[in-house]
């Protein structure tokens, strides 16, 4: 897997741009900036822009590739990223970490998908903020990006409970009109998820 990601960003281009996701840029704009964790940040564009935002960024993906572009892309814009290298099959951080925790288009199979969510919430302060956005299981008949699997999309029911644990919860099936490089591109169908760990 690690090599089909490294094949996928090692060309030239930003597959999926240089420009933010716009669900983050704008749940970011409702936060006060502190210390924020993107796992599977592929080239950093998400990762490069909270840092300029002003807060402190941890991310990682699997790929060399994709630490090379992002650390890249944090040069030509002046900021500061801890980008590292870690699968999300081994991924167990120390609790209590994060003040936020974005999930951009983190597809996963089952298991591991639930192991992911539930070191997500360990991995927050209470009190912290998760964001998330995915693909539906309506995506399937859109060529706009996105698994070709049902068993790799998402429902408002399962991500409901993946963070069942979560308090100020808002979950919201909506369309946009993705243009995130040249692999996101067109109408999607998307979930878009927040989610607060209760405060101690």
């Amino acid at each position: 897997m690690k090599n089909n990601w490294d094949e996928r960003y090692g060309s030239k281009e930003y597959i999926y741009g240089t420009e933010p996701n716009s669900f983050l840029k704008a749940q970011l704009a409702l936060l006060k900036p502190g210390l924020i964790l993107l796992p599977a940040d592929g080239e950093g564009r998400n990762s490069v822009y909270a840092a300029s935002e002003g807060w402190v960024t941890d991310a990682f993906d699997q790929s060399t590739e994709g630490q090379k572009k992002a650390q890249q892309l944090a040069d030509q814009r002046g900021v500061e990223i801890n980008f590292y290298i870690q699968s999300l099959d081994d991924w167990n951080p120390e609790p209590d970490q994060y003040d936020c925790i974005a999930l951009i288009f983190v597809h996963l199979p089952e298991g591991l998908r639930e192991k992911v969510h539930q070191a997500a919430i360990k991995a927050l302060k209470p009190g912290g903020m998760l964001i998330l956005e995915a693909f539906s299981v309506n995506q399937l008949t859109r060529a706009s990006g996105g698994p070709r699997t049902a068993d790799l999309l998402f429902t408002s029911e399962l991500i409901e409970n993946d963070f069942i644990n979560l308090s100020e919860t808002n979950t919201s099936e909506t369309q946009i009109i993705l243009n995130e490089g040249l692999l996101h591109q067109g109408l999607a169908e998307v979930i878009h998820f927040t989610g607060r760990k209760p405060a101690e």
